[in-house]
């Protein structure tokens, strides 16, 4: 079982890595659900995982609060993409949304543009460097649609799946319902969000999920990934 532990930082990325997390989502501001970290923090923590034979996701966001983003804003993801891209991300995390009369739908325009941003550094990217374990055949940047997918309504996830897939997403982060409910209490949509995906793409079970539960959740879900900012047990 992969286990992607949420690091705020570059502080407790040694520690959890050698507690056996084997993919760090890189952040700052975890206050906030978690921003864009630094140049130099996604530097070290990629260099500092791949030599432990880990991998890196960076946030791109640029602010907390929600995920409706203006045009400033687009630009200044673009530009984090292409820095964290040339400084060795293995993956990006970002989540777009647009307001609807009733609530709100992927904003199509920018998640296209972010999109076509990481495809197109990945073309740019010398993989010469990237150790042999992380080179595949494809030499892919994992592109992570993250928990502003459970803004959406229950009833047009299935739909923002289709899109995502489409669009070449590699995995959607979620916690199967609204943000502070208990995890146990949202398996078994997670089920059902994991059975529409049926191996399109991967949905990654996040928030509640710890050292503690981790096994048991994965086992009950049939899958292979979770997330978590405790996923591991730091000494």
């Amino acid at each position: 079982m992969l286990r992607e532990f949420c690091a705020e930082n570059f502080t407790d990325v040694p520690a959890a890595i050698e507690a056996g997390a084997d993919r760090i989502e890189l952040c700052d501001n975890l206050a906030v659900g978690g921003t864009t970290p630094s140049a130099g923090v996604i530097g070290v923590a990629t260099v500092y995982a791949h030599e432990h034979g880990a991998r890196v996701m960076t946030m791109i966001r640029p602010r907390g609060g929600d995920f409706v983003y203006g045009s400033a804003e687009l630009q200044m993801m673009q530009s984090d993409i292409e820095t964290a891209c040339r400084l060795g991300t293995d993956g990006i995390v970002f989540g777009c949304l647009e307001r609807r009369e009733h609530g709100f739908w992927l904003d199509l325009s920018a998640i296209e543009a972010l999109v076509a941003r990481v495809r197109w550094m990945q073309d740019q990217r010398d993989w010469s460097g990237v150790p042999r374990e992380f080179d595949r055949e494809d030499q892919h940047i994992d592109i992570t649609f993250h928990m502003a997918f459970d803004e959406l309504a229950p009833e047009d996830q299935f739909e923002a799946i289709d899109v995502l897939v489409k669009m070449g997403v590699t995995r959607i982060l979620t916690h199967g319902g609204p943000a502070g409910t208990p995890i146990d209490g949202n398996l078994s949509r997670l089920r059902e969000l994991i059975a529409y995906a049926s191996g399109r793409l991967t949905i990654l079970p996040g928030a509640g999920i710890t050292y503690e539960n981790a096994t048991r959740i994965a086992g009950e879900l049939g899958v292979n990934e979770v997330h978590g900012t405790k996923i591991v047990r730091l000494a």
